[in-house]
């Protein structure tokens, strides 16, 4: 018998809506609130997700404009919020964000304080950062997307050029998700294979690899006007680790405690996922360079915090 699993979606636009779509045909979901700010947007996308569910595993659908109907949740996605456009990048959103969230996230800890609490709304890691100071959340009780999303594209880049699975290739992309991401390089492997000393491999093929990875949020944007199809998958993904407690290690945007010298941001670490949500962050090694460039991304986003908090 399937035990009961609740998510809230706060926020119902492409990702959102996209986010619930993905995770009713996963099969997971019992429970599936849908929260907008308005109502009537929620009650459209709940009706088109359940004329599908004949063909479906049965899933409680609520849409509400009311914060109450989140408690109970084993986790709350937010998805609320400026998305990006053309020509914008993830820290133009910033200012007009924080202020959602000074708005929802207290409404969620107030009707929800134990459910897990994913953020996928962009800057994704100053908001994660932004909201764990906003309510007295345990360690590991609240997270980003964060990079789980560029390292899924730079292991499908990489994976063209080096006719690999996929699946198969074990690098990340850590840091900001956004411009001052950076590819672990140093020891990723294919196979149990150093990536760098895999047959085919070079340098140049990498960083190729990286730079689509990179651009392709721009790219899509630009052509289409949000990207949601991934991250909708990413998101599904992060649930149904939490549902399975299975303990996989997923990159995710996670408040720093002092790893590798950084703290007072979130940023993207391979971290072990379960029920309790993030069970622990693995430092994984990093080159000097590396390192450096993880600083710099930390660096980056609290001059960008700053002077977003500054009036």
């Amino acid at each position: 018998m399937q035990c009961s699993f609740k998510v809230s979606i706060i926020g119902v636009g492409n990702v959102g809506a996209t986010a619930a779509y993905a995770m009713c045909l996963d099969g997971t979901l019992t429970d599936l609130v849908l929260v907008a700010h308005h109502k009537d947007k929620a009650e459209a996308e709940k009706l088109d997700i359940e004329h599908a569910l004949p063909f479906l595993s049965s899933v409680n659908i609520v849409a509400t404009d009311d914060y109450a109907q989140v408690a109970g949740s084993d986790l709350v996605v937010v998805t609320a919020g400026a998305a990006q456009k053309p020509g914008e990048t993830r820290l133009d959103l910033l200012k007009t964000n924080l202020a959602i969230f000074n708005d929802i996230i207290p409404k969620i800890y107030q009707a929800s304080p134990e459910s897990l609490v994913l953020i996928v709304t962009n800057p994704v890691d100053i908001l994660t950062y932004h909201s764990s100071k906003l309510a007295a959340f345990k360690p590991g009780q609240i997270f980003g997307s964060g990079t789980i999303l560029d390292t899924a594209r730079f292991r499908f880049h990489l994976s063209e050029s080096l006719q690999v699975s996929p699946r198969s290739i074990h690098s990340y992309v850590l840091g900001e998700h956004g411009d001052h991401s950076f590819p672990v390089v140093s020891s990723a492997t294919i196979g149990g294979q150093k990536l760098s000393e895999f047959p085919g491999y070079s340098a140049d093929q990498m960083k190729d690899a990286f730079v689509k990875t990179q651009q392709a949020a721009y790219q899509i944007i630009q052509a289409k006007g949000a990207t949601y199809y991934a991250i909708a998958t990413a998101i599904t993904k992060i649930m149904s680790t939490i549902y399975s407690d299975s303990h996989s290690i997923l990159p995710l945007s996670v408040p720093l405690t002092g790893q590798f010298g950084q703290s007072e941001m979130a940023l993207s670490l391979p971290c072990v996922v379960g029920r309790q949500g993030i069970h622990q962050s693995i430092n994984v090694p990093l080159s000097a360079e590396e390192q450096a460039q993880f600083a710099e991304a930390a660096t980056v986003l609290k001059q960008a915090y700053q002077e977003a908090n500054q009036v």
